[in-house]
């Protein structure tokens, strides 16, 4: 299949193929400046960027082990973050990080439904113009080019349905709603295409493999592009592929040190959860994270697939290539079964691998990145001025091209709204209104004052978390990650408390930050001024947990 630009295979006016013919210079001036990597100086083309993000796919627990083939050609072939984090645990907020480049508090997409502001008419309006593929596309000339799972509430008939294309995109190829293997329905370039259930011409991931590679096929080879591909996996249903179908028999969930144990001195939500969890629901969890890894095949062959075609047409070494994910993922962690939106490090931790123009091969950073730094790297690259834009995160472009003596973050902000149902659960009678997520079992894995905010800190001295709950309680939960790397020790009371009034503060501040105020010094840094929480009258402020709406 011959994929077409949008507007039923005519480009939208003012998209790349619509730009005049010009010489390089003339037309990087015509483009608002957007001076590539190399190819000022070069007079070449700008760099190609490809973006890869999985779903659900954790780093904590051993996400990427099946993943030979990504690990060799991408991660081995350029740098992996051992530090890299999202701001909030949960699809939608996450993607809409990912898109803008800010924090939830900033974007406003808090949960995954319309009324979350996910894929609403309110996030169409405010936010995708100035996403970053709509940048790379109006000002940089860069062919646009999505596939796969967008925003979880993308098609929903009162934000536009499928014929809602985002502003930025020259071809769209994404799904419905949320993820699926089979049976599911596509808008490309506006239109809706249903898929069945015949493995050779329906499963996603290997369809979205196809429609990106007729993409390198059929693009314009007069400018550079942008690829975002967004594959289902390893999201439930957890649908593998049959030839992979019967792999990792002998795999289960890991039996790190905080599986199955009881959360002392935690959030009520963790201390609710069941222990020891029963034998159903770990026979349940550990065929779910076998699934979870029998449905990364595909993506690791999708991967291969995507680099060879790279070289095969002289493109691999001109390309940029970044693998992520939206969010992490726990399995029986603290006795909570199967989900993702806690706090913790198997949450809100991912994979980040990038390879590209000038990164030397196996390279691992320590640096704390979030996906908040994908956007504005990606602009970097093509030479975009990042001051035009107002993202609350930062290019780590000088990281992946070696820079010396470089000044670095050494926090970010997490946070996340909980969510609750208004009535009580008819399974689980005995629990009151305001929990939702909940297992047979009458485990719950959310609820409304399930809502928090977190500093996680990394520098040379400090690896902590300080975290913030919006309940009756104020709980707050404190680790120090060198001593416990697992977190099972909540040592909010015996911290000085010095410290943790400076944690407090600087909490305060990224919650109420925006743009270049995201990026200012954190708590152990030689320039972090606590005295930046006060107003001219003296007052603390006092915004704190952002409502939507």
């Amino acid at each position: 299949m011959r994929l077409l630009p949008l507007a039923l295979g005519v480009p939208r006016r003012g998209s790349p193929r619509h730009l005049p013919y010009c010489s390089p210079a003339p037309l990087l001036l015509l483009l608002g400046g957007c001076l590539g990597v190399s190819a000022a100086a070069a007079g070449s083309r700008r760099p190609n960027v490809v973006l890869l993000l999985a779903d659900d796919q954790d780093e904590v627990l051993g996400g990427m082990t099946p993943l030979k083939k990504t690990k060799a050609l991408i991660g081995e072939m350029g740098m992996t973050f051992s530090s890299a984090y999202v701001p909030s645990a949960l699809c939608c907020p996450s993607r809409a990080s990912i898109l803008t480049g800010k924090y939830p508090h900033n974007h406003h997409v808090v949960n995954n439904t319309l009324e979350g502001n996910c894929s609403s008419k309110s996030w169409q309006k405010i936010q995708e113009p100035d996403t970053f593929p709509a940048i790379l596309r109006s000002m940089c000339g860069y062919q646009t080019f999505f596939a796969g799972k967008y925003l979880n509430e993308y098609g929903a008939p009162d934000a536009g349905g499928l014929a809602h294309v985002p502003l930025g995109w020259s071809y769209w190829y994404a799904l419905e709603k949320n993820s699926k293997y089979y049976n599911y329905t596509l808008s490309i370039n506006g239109k809706a295409r249903k898929h069945g259930e015949n493995y050779s011409v329906d499963y996603l991931t290997d369809v979205l493999a196809n429609v990106s590679l007729d993409f390198l096929d059929y693009k314009s080879n007069s400018e550079p592009f942008f690829m975002m591909i967004s594959t289902p996996a390893p999201h439930s249903p957890w649908t593998a592929a049959p030839q992979y179908q019967n792999t990792f028999q002998n795999v289960f969930a890991p039996r790190n040190k905080n599986f199955n144990i009881h959360g002392t001195n935690k959030h009520w939500l963790i201390r609710q959860a069941k222990t020891p969890m029963t034998n159903s629901s770990i026979q349940f969890l550990d065929n779910a994270f076998r699934k979870r890894w029998q449905t990364l095949l595909s993506v690791d062959d999708l991967v291969e697939k995507l680099v060879k075609r790279l070289e095969f047409s002289g493109e691999l070494n001109d390309t940029y290539i970044f693998y992520t994910s939206d969010n992490g993922y726990h399995t029986g962690q603290f006795s909570l079964p199967i989900d993702k939106r806690q706090l913790y490090e198997f949450d809100i931790k991912v994979p980040l691998l990038v390879r590209g123009p000038g990164i030397k091969p196996n390279q691992t950073s320590k640096m704390l990145v979030a996906n908040i730094d994908l956007g504005p790297t990606i602009l970097d690259i093509a030479g975009y001025n990042l001051n035009k834009t107002q993202m609350d995160g930062m290019s780590f472009l000088p990281i992946l091209k070696g820079a010396s003596n470089l000044t670095w973050r050494s926090d970010v902000l997490v946070e996340y709204q909980g969510e609750g149902r208004n009535v009580t659960d008819p399974t689980c009678p005995s629990l009151s209104p305001g929990v939702s997520q909940c297992f047979p079992d009458c485990v719950c894995e959310d609820a409304y004052n399930n809502t928090y905010a977190c500093v996680r800190t990394m520098s040379e001295m400090w690896n902590l978390q300080y975290c913030e709950f919006d309940d009756q309680e104020v709980f707050v939960e404190v680790y120090n990650l060198t001593a416990d790397p697992h977190q099972i020790n909540n040592i909010a009371k015996s911290i000085d408390p010095e410290l943790l009034g400076k944690m407090n503060y600087r909490l305060m501040m990224l919650q109420s930050c925006s743009g270049p105020t995201c990026r200012t010094p954190g708590v152990f840094d030689p320039g972090f001024d606590p005295r930046l929480m006060f107003n001219n009258h003296g007052s603390v402020r006092t915004r704190r947990f952002s409502k939507h709406l």
